[in-house]
């Protein structure tokens, strides 16, 4: 999901980070600061098309801080006990995104170069395997047969080990209309929001937005809080649903996008779709400081008891925080696909990451190297680089996407782990580069 990538949708750690710490990454990165548009074709639901060669035309290349070593796929820890499960898939949608051509904009972050994988993405049609193969014997052959692994090195030329977390997409009980428990809104984008692309008028500031509105004597100033968007009837955005738990709806903003379902038992997903401006502050350190609750509590479970216990004080609890996020609603055709992430690609669980794109460009094949959380358990896969977050940066740092609802929060809510990671790039294309 490009990550709230407030705290670019948007990568998400643990609850209990998301809750006591200000700038924290989030699960969907924020499209205009880092990412694609919140509104775009859906390039993963249509068949892979790989144009040739000359239709994609050469960017200026984008300078990337790693230093990459070629290894053997030997060198690769448990790489032939992974399983492959939805590999193929995911691949099949990775090389969907590797062939749009890019706009050679600094603003947007780095993509794996789509020169490069034009041969390996058109040999993936013609490979007579489909979308949902399972066949993991062709799949690793066709994988060792077009890609060379390339240890990831930090800038010194070290091998890169840094921290693995999680995130995941969540999923909350709501409804279109306010009745019964279902009294805390979801806001569509509004109608009078202006995002004022910095970089268009300043190089130096290419990838800076700010957000606000016009005023009736035509100034910009900046966009209503979260407070008074909520208490004021007449200002408030179109609402998407109404969720049943004022929580859980203020933690599916945090992550950046979630999966809603309805009291008609259809489900639909809230997408990330933009935000107020305004920073993200802590709901867990303010109950904290008030002496509410020690802040090595303040996870998740216990902020909705709290919330239970006083439900008068909900709204100046939530209020704290002063940014908001508006959605747009999606239908969900495929279930095993989560939110799309920076990359414009949507999810799929235990496949998807978020990476920094100045050592990892977007778009890459990754083999990942960590463990379960809080466990010692091997976790050994190979990933696909398909989102960012403002707390990913780093050489290695990684955000490790779980899929949906509670078993997967509950898996990224433990994860804080050491991992190291190997690119997987085109055989006949050198080093890895970026675009």
């Amino acid at each position: 999901m490009t990550a709230l990538r407030y705290l670019g949708f948007g990568v998400m750690t643990a609850f209990i980070a998301a809750c006591t710490a200000p700038g924290t990454h989030v699960a969907t990165p924020i499209p205009g600061d880092s990412a694609v548009p919140a509104k775009k074709e859906d390039v993963a639901l249509k068949p892979l098309q790989v144009p040739s060669l000359d239709q994609l035309p050469e960017t200026p290349a984008r300078s990337l801080a790693a230093k990459y070593q070629a290894v053997q796929w030997g060198a690769l820890p448990g790489w032939k006990d992974d399983n492959l499960d939805h590999v193929w898939k995911a691949f099949v949608n990775n090389c969907k995104g590797l062939m749009r051509p890019v706009s050679g904009s600094l603003a947007m972050p780095a993509r794996a170069t789509p020169r490069a994988w034009q041969p390996v993405c058109l040999a993936a049609q013609n490979s007579g395997l489909g979308t949902e193969s399972a066949d993991t014997a062709a799949i690793r052959q066709f994988l060792e047969t077009h890609l060379q692994p390339w240890r990831l090195l930090d800038e010194k030329g070290r091998v890169a080990k840094n921290t693995v977390t999680g995130y995941y997409e969540p999923l909350l009980q709501a409804s279109k209309r306010q009745h019964g428990v279902y009294q805390w809104p979801l806001y569509a984008v509004p109608s009078d929001l202006l995002t004022v692309d910095l970089g268009g008028l300043y190089p130096e500031l290419a990838g800076k937005r700010i957000r606000g509105k016009l005023t009736a004597d035509n100034r910009v100033v900046p966009y209503d809080t979260r407070g008074e968007i909520t208490s004021n009837p007449q200002r408030q955005p179109k609402v998407l649903v109404w969720a049943a738990d004022p929580v859980e709806a203020f933690f599916l903003q945090i992550q950046g996008s979630g999966r809603a379902v309805l009291d008609n038992g259809k489900a639909v997903r809230l997408a990330y779709g933009d935000h107020n401006g305004h920073p993200y502050s802590s709901i867990g350190k303010w109950l904290a400081d008030k002496g509410e609750l020690p802040l090595a509590q303040t996870s998740m479970q216990n902020i909705k008891q709290w919330a239970k216990a006083n439900p008068h004080r909900v709204n100046e609890m939530l209020n704290v925080n002063k940014a908001m996020v508006f959605f747009n609603e999606e239908t969900i055709v495929d279930p095993q696909l989560g939110p799309k992430g920076a990359y414009g690609i949507p999810l799929i669980a235990e496949r998807a990451v978020a990476i920094d794109p100045t050592f990892v460009p977007l778009g890459t094949p990754v083999y990942l190297a960590t463990s379960f959380p809080a466990s010692q358990s091997p976790l050994r896969k190979l990933v696909f680089a398909q989102d960012t977050g403002a707390a990913i940066k780093g050489a290695a740092r990684t955000d490790f996407y779980w899929g949906t609802g509670d078993q997967a929060g509950n898996q990224a809510g433990r994860m804080k782990q050491n991992g190291e990671m190997w690119l997987l790039w085109p055989k006949d294309a050198g080093a890895p580069t970026a675009r």
